[in-house]
């Protein structure tokens, strides 16, 4: 892609019929997912950790032109397993199938937390619930037409690495150090699930993505005080790109014809912090198979939740 074929989200095809579920929707970058996924004709499952959230970022969609029998609101705290559960249960109840899974929601840099399973939070918001949510409705997405499933990760995943011997950092804590890890296993999850499905013949797609520097409430909501001030205070006013534009990468890995498995889509201006989508380089790190195995295999043994064995 080139800078005089600049891509932007009016160059999405119409996506009347097809159905997406996007988590961390009522807000950021999943907000701005779902209001370009819908004013093209898609519907918008917007999973959500708060429905009054939900409900006001629906007003807020209909109020710029968004059909509301396009969007439902169901509620999803990836933290908790047992939410996960029962958020996919409530999709299979009402969709025969889904046609894109985009992997947004996050957490970003909390005091030291631990789900309601006793993971440590980021690991468990960014990385386990993703992996649990995905493997629970993997087969509605094989029924869908041109299914993917779209993992968001971040710049940071190529900081990170997985801390196998103390996964809940009950033996040494560092908010940003922690949040790099979570994305690390993103980054990781997504390439190993586009080899799994690959290697099983699925029509499914694995493709990865990240916003570059994009000013959310990711910053400013859980964040701890340093990394609050540095990033919300300081950081997004100087450097971020509004939510519209950090999107376009998602939205292209969503929604662009012909687009392989196993890309990794992101901002094409220095540092990959801003700039029209284009593919970037996933770290030697998280491309070792070796390391998407043990993440896998661990992954299934702490969520319950496990499919594309091979």
């Amino acid at each position: 892609m080139t800078k005089k074929q600049r891509w932007t989200a009016d160059r999405i095809p119409d996506q009347t019929g097809r159905i997406f579920l996007v988590t961390g929707a009522n807000s950021g970058l999943g907000l701005a997912t779902t209001r370009e996924l819908a004013l093209r004709g898609g519907r918008v499952i917007l999973a959500v950790r708060d429905e009054e959230k939900g409900r006001r970022a629906v007003e807020r969609l209909t109020a710029d032109g968004v059909a509301p029998d396009l969007l439902a609101v169901r509620p999803l705290d990836l933290a908790d397993l047992d939410s996960v559960r029962a958020f996919a249960g409530r999709v299979r109840e009402e969709h025969p199938r889904l046609d894109v899974l985009i992997n947004n929601a996050g957490v970003m840099a909390p005091p030291r937390t631990l789900s309601p399973q006793g993971h440590e939070l980021q690991f468990a918001t960014n990385h386990l619930g993703h992996f649990a949510l995905t493997g629970l409705l993997l087969d509605l997405l094989a029924a869908g037409r041109d299914p993917r499933v779209v993992t968001v990760s971040s710049i940071n995943h190529r900081q990170g690495s997985l801390r196998f011997d103390d996964l809940t950092g009950e033996h040494g804590y560092g908010p940003m150090a922690f949040y790099n890890q979570s994305k690390f296993a993103n980054a990781v999850f997504g390439q190993e699930l586009h080899r799994r499905l690959t290697a099983t013949g699925s029509p499914v797609r694995g493709v990865l993505a990240h916003p570059g520097y994009t000013a959310t409430r990711l910053q400013t909501r859980d964040t701890s005080g340093l990394a609050k001030l540095v990033f919300g205070r300081i950081g997004n006013p100087l450097l971020a790109q509004r939510p519209e534009r950090g999107a376009l990468p998602q939205l292209y890995a969503a929604t662009e014809p012909g687009l392989a498995g196993g890309e990794f889509i992101g901002p094409d201006g220095p540092g990959e912090l801003r700039g029209t989508p284009t593919r970037v380089r996933l770290s030697d790190a998280a491309a070792d198979p070796g390391t998407g195995r043990r993440l896998w295999e661990l992954s299934e043994g702490l969520t319950g939740v496990r499919f594309l064995g091979h």
